[in-house]
């Protein structure tokens, strides 16, 4: 990694006072064609929205929000730990929402927030994690690269932000 980072969590406080950066985050991401739930062109309003629910989802403890700032403090990637589970499942965890603004790609941020987020997945008593991302993504090289296990593909599951359908593939990951 060629800059220091800082890598912190938020509170739903927080995520309402750096709503616009993080909202800049997710354009970028979209824009740029991650597959994150979101339809090109991504408006403001919709990303403001996004992130207004998950404030109060991290309010309601369902959810942990991870950031990485760059030595301006400017927020250049997040992170989503999923911890409201199914009764039956208090061990595992979704990953959601990777997000790295492309100005601050291939510097570690990516990695550093991953590996973060698994420290928090265990302090949370959470030892199985799942997530999934566009097969054949760059997103998919980079899981694999960081020891995620590749479970499976579901074709068609969801439409890349300019309107192509897209498989999915499931990863996991033991802590």
């Amino acid at each position: 990694m060629g800059h220091s980072l800082i890598l912190r969590t938020l509170s739903c406080d927080d995520i309402l006072s750096h709503i616009f950066a993080l909202s800049d985050v997710l354009i970028n991401c979209v824009e740029g064609g991650a597959s994150v739930s979101f339809m090109s062109p991504l408006s403001r309003d919709s990303a403001i929205a996004f992130w207004q629910r998950t404030a109060s989802s991290v309010a309601a403890s369902e959810r942990i929000v991870l950031v990485a700032e760059n030595e301006q403090h400017k927020i250049v990637g997040t992170v989503q730990l999923i911890t409201d589970q199914p009764e039956n499942q208090p061990h595992r965890a979704d990953v959601a929402k990777l997000l790295v603004h492309e100005a601050a790609r291939r510097d570690g941020v990516g990695r550093a927030l991953m590996m973060q987020l698994e420290n928090i997945a265990r302090e949370a008593g959470k030892n199985v994690l799942v997530l999934d991302t566009a097969t054949g993504s760059g997103a998919e090289t980079f899981y694999q690269h960081n020891g995620w296990q590749k479970a499976g593909e579901i074709p068609r599951y969801a439409l890349l932000p300019g309107g192509e359908l897209t498989a999915t593939s499931v990863f996991y990951k033991l802590l």
